[in-house]
């Protein structure tokens, strides 16, 4: 037997792997989103968009509260439709959309716990802004966590054209 008709038989060589981008607030999602998008349309695998919505704690004003919640779910699933729109326009992809509230790292080591079929973490890092440093998640995740993981990461630079983009995929 073949080595591929021996892997095509295993049970995961049928899966379809993913590239998993974390969106935020910021401007370099946008780089970090067009670079997985060209990465998976090119090798065939699919995208997941994570949004984590930070928890709210007024306990006192539950009403309060939950108001914020349904105002930050709302502009989460805007945000990641018009990203969506934006990945099935230049790929013929459509994204898998996944919010979660809580913490923004852990929220995204318990979604890659749940689906084996990430493959790839892509980040991409702030413009150096006078020594901020690269992002908070970016620090966490490739650096102190970045062997705990299963799959490799990539940090791609915040202050990448569409057109630099295109040609490192």
């Amino acid at each position: 037997m073949s080595e591929s008709k021996a892997e095509s038989s295993r049970p995961d060589a049928k899966r379809r792997s993913k590239f998993l981008v974390v969106v935020d607030d910021t401007d370099e999602v946008r780089v970090a989103v067009r670079y997985a998008t060209r990465r998976a349309r090119n090798v065939r695998c699919g995208v997941v968009m994570l949004r984590v919505i930070e928890p709210v704690d007024f306990q006192q004003w539950a009403g309060v509260a939950e108001m914020m919640r349904s105002e930050a779910h709302e502009a989460a699933e805007d945000l990641l439709q018009k990203l969506a729109e934006q990945v099935n326009q230049e790929s013929g992809l459509m994204p898998e959309l996944v919010i979660r509230e809580g913490v923004a790292k852990d929220e995204l080591l318990k979604l890659v716990d749940e689906d084996p079929d990430i493959r790839m973490l892509v980040l991409a890092a702030a413009p150096g802004k006078g020594g901020e440093g690269p992002g908070p998640l970016v620090s966490a995740l490739a650096g102190q966590m970045a062997g705990d993981l299963k799959f490799p990461i990539t940090v791609i630079p915040g202050a990448l054209t569409d057109e630099q983009i295109d040609r490192l995929t």
